[in-house]
């Protein structure tokens, strides 16, 4: 960094060390817990880690037994392209902005302005240098939650193949039917915590879920505690990174280095979205919610999953 002069340098380097760490879901997720511990006034990152380890393990899934067998081949792999392009995407957008964060500290000026050459949206260039000035933590943790999940909408959510071969298929349909879907936030001392996903599709759901999973997470009741889980477990992509210290038994998810390769992702043409759709009134409102420990009702429905794949088996 020592060697940066002009625009061109800064980009290069924003670029580079962005595509170093962009590899996969276990790198990524790495990266962002770094980021936060060196700059906790980045509460995003601290999120984004933990969502991140949360996709990691809605991969590995796709390789235990009931999956294998109640899901083909194909509808395994189209889900876990899911997972990886959503992974990929908010990845190549969100950490650029972190590593001009930390390119603008050590210069002592907003750089922010440079964004706009790696098409980050004006929405993120105008929060970071509100955030600059006014240092408003919490805001700039919910415009992150806005930016990333507009990021995805049109390239995976709303993209034909992905729309038409996962949001619409039957399994899809069925998990969100039945409420499967969650992102959690565990412990060490085996509580669970977190949210689910209702209505992944829908762009304002997976906002308030953003939301309201980030009011849990640095809520003062339980922060620390899922905080230790993050420093001191390692993440390798299977559930049994928290299981272990859980009374639920249930297969050991593999590693998910040991049975995924690196996708080579192609990159898009983005457009801004706030050009594109804008901002809707609720979207920036902040939103406070009481930990919520859905553990119990989560296994439940991992229960249902396993109990029709054995009577699946036996009929």
């Amino acid at each position: 960094m020592n060697m940066i002069r002009n625009t061109e340098d800064y980009i290069y380097y924003i670029i580079n060390k962005t595509r170093k760490h962009n590899i996969d879901n276990i790198s990524r997720t790495k990266a962002y817990q770094r980021f936060y511990f060196k700059y906790p006034e980045i509460k995003w990152a601290l999120l984004a880690s933990i969502v991140s380890r949360n996709a990691g393990w809605n991969m590995t899934d796709l390789y235990l037994t009931p999956y294998k067998e109640i899901l083909g081949e194909h509808q395994r792999m189209r889900l876990f392209m899911t997972y990886e392009r959503a992974n990929w995407l908010i990845f190549s957008d969100a950490y650029p902005q972190l590593i001009l964060y930390e390119i603008s500290l050590r210069q002592n000026r907003p750089l922010f302005h440079l964004l706009s050459e790696i098409q980050v949206s004006n929405f993120m260039i105008q929060e970071w240098n509100y955030f600059w000035k006014n240092k408003d933590r919490n805001r700039l943790m919910t415009s992150l939650i806005i930016n990333e999940q507009n990021v995805i909408q049109k390239p995976v959510i709303a993209q034909p193949f992905f729309k038409k071969k996962v949001f619409l298929s039957v399994p899809y349909q069925l998990q969100n039917y039945i409420m499967l879907n969650a992102v959690l936030l565990p412990t060490l001392n085996g509580k669970i915590y977190g949210g689910y996903v209702r209505g992944f599709t829908n762009l304002t759901n997976r906002i308030t879920l953003g939301k309201r999973l980030a009011s849990q997470l640095f809520h003062p009741g339980i922060h620390k505690e899922i905080l230790d889980f993050i420093r001191f477990v390692e993440h390798t992509g299977s559930r049994y990174d928290y299981e272990k210290y859980t009374y639920y038994h249930f297969p050991k998810s593999p590693l998910l280095r040991t049975i995924y390769p690196i996708i080579d992702h192609q990159d898009i043409i983005r457009n801004d979205w706030l050009e594109l759709r804008g901002i809707r009134n609720k979207w920036p409102l902040s939103l406070t919610e009481e930990p919520i420990e859905i553990g119990k009702s989560y296994y439940r429905k991992r229960n249902m999953v396993f109990a029709y794949y054995h009577m699946k088996k036996l009929f």
